[in-house]
């Protein structure tokens, strides 16, 4: 049986805790980021915690093996003085969302083929997609799902403001929303990409302009100006 250890109270440790919970072959034990003096020994010690706090939490395991689970920290960041690894699911966690981790990328990193072998068959009891990424392929991946994701999200909540602000009912756009996400599995984005800025539709682009606040005129022709310079 593979003892873990996960050190961490927020949503990625809560949902992994829950995942390995259901495995077997596997002892799990959470504890909070407060409690370092008290970490039991295991197998592997995972640390699921803001970034900021990797390095300061780290530096107070003496466990044999640990890693971190973050997309934008480096291996060499942990500051224990034992072996070091990487434990990155790209995947965005959510409190009241349950997460199916058989879809979720698992992106590991470790310093000898030994250790890389045991983050592999952890991640493989919970998950299916399994990658071997280096530091600074992470931190790449990393921005580029803040463009997929965290900055989507944003333009998500500014067609929500302007709904509420018009009286039109933001679910008229989720089918748009949902078609627009399964395209890209057919069709590069390059090739998917549709709407006035391609078609440079100036009277359009004018159009909406004039609908729009300050801000979110800033926005729309940053974002007009990148589609139609092939950014």
């Amino acid at each position: 049986m593979i003892s873990i250890v996960l050190i961490g109270s927020g949503n990625v440790a809560t949902h992994l805790y829950n995942a390995f919970l259901n495995v077997d072959a596997i002892s799990v034990t959470q504890i909070g980021a407060r409690v370092l003096d008290k970490v039991p020994d295991a197998d592997i010690t995972i640390i699921a915690v803001s970034d900021d706090a990797i390095a300061t939490v780290s530096s107070k395991v003496k466990n044999s093996f640990v890693v971190h689970t973050s997309g934008s920290v480096g291996m060499h960041n942990l500051q224990n003085n034992t072996r070091k690894g990487v434990f990155y699911m790209l995947q965005t966690f959510s409190k009241d969302k349950k997460v199916a981790f058989s879809k979720v990328p698992f992106c590991l990193e470790a310093e000898n083929a030994k250790d890389y072998a045991l983050l592999e068959t952890i991640a493989k009891s919970i998950g299916k997609k399994i990658y071997s990424v280096s530091s600074e392929q992470r931190k790449t991946l990393h921005v580029a799902a803040v463009f997929v994701n965290n900055f989507t999200n944003h333009l998500y909540k500014i067609g929500n403001d302007i709904c509420e602000k018009n009286k039109v009912p933001f679910d008229i756009l989720k089918p748009l929303i949902q078609e627009t996400a399964l395209k890209v599995n057919q069709l590069s984005p390059e090739k998917a990409q549709t709407g006035p800025a391609i078609r440079k539709d100036q009277k359009t682009i004018k159009n909406h302009l004039n609908l729009l606040d300050t801000d979110q005129q800033k926005i729309y022709k940053i974002l007009t100006k990148s589609i139609q310079n092939g950014n």
